[in-house]
């Protein structure tokens, strides 16, 4: 067994964390971004701890049906475990899939999903300075799947009018949108994610639908830092009243 604590999640759910499998805000901004809806069957890939799905079951009144939750790396896959266990999760809601993302196929059906999230590898294999540790180094660099495989998958699991989600840093917008396209997921939604109204954004988040036309979408910019600390939608994505 290994060393974890737990995080709060609102007033009744908490989430395993350890230093290798934890999270940051961009998880949060993908969990509000994707928005699944009650009768909804929802799937995160790569999905770590756990946090882009469990958020989803912190109001009952917008969770989903059901929400599958992938993973390649066992330690993850543990700490969901215990979260699922001691979290606040209602039994049978959140399900664990022990797997790679690239060999779905009689693990989970074909055509059902209605949305699928990932919070991919920001950098492509060779590229930039390798993590140290090798959990660090599978969710930052390509080096277990590439986002070709991430939209496959997703092409595989969605029903038709489903969405993929994503979210990834701005230099890699062409990438995302070349490897939907390719799988068939229309680019229908963009959203870029700013520091402060004057800076660069620093992510985006995108919205591809299986089978949609095209037409692409651009929605003002979700700004992070507000008066006083966090802005008015971050405390709502935070579900926070006010900055302390």
């Amino acid at each position: 067994m290994f060393d974890y604590t737990f995080e709060p999640l609102g007033e009744r759910l908490k989430i395993c964390v350890t230093p290798d499998h934890k999270f940051g805000t961009d998880a949060f901004l993908l969990s509000d971004f994707a928005a699944p809806r009650r009768r909804d069957i929802a799937c995160d890939l790569g999905t770590g701890c756990g946090i882009i799905p469990v958020l989803w079951f912190r109001s009952e009144e917008t969770a989903p049906k059901i929400a599958y939750a992938v993973e390649l790396q066992q330690k993850a896959a543990d700490q969901l475990a215990i979260t699922l266990r001691e979290g606040g999760i209602p039994e049978g809601r959140l399900v664990s899939v022990h797997a790679d993302l690239r060999e779905l196929r009689g693990r989970l059906p074909a055509g059902s999903a209605d949305v699928v999230t990932c919070n991919p590898p920001y950098k492509t294999a060779g590229t930039g300075i390798m993590s140290e540790t090798d959990a660090d180094r599978i969710a930052r660099h390509e080096t277990m799947c590439s986002i070709e495989d991430v939209c496959a998958a997703a092409r595989y699991l969605l029903k038709f009018g489903g969405k993929l989600c994503i979210c990834q840093r701005p230099e890699r917008l062409a990438d995302v949108i070349a490897a939907m396209r390719h799988e068939k997921l229309e680019p229908k939604r963009l959203r870029f994610v700013q520091q402060k109204p004057d800076t660069p954004p620093w992510l985006f988040l995108l919205e591809g639908r299986r089978g949609g036309k095209p037409f692409l979408q651009v929605d003002a910019p979700l700004i992070i830092e507000g008066e006083g600390g966090f802005s008015p939608e971050l405390l709502r994505i935070y579900q926070k009243e006010h900055n302390l």
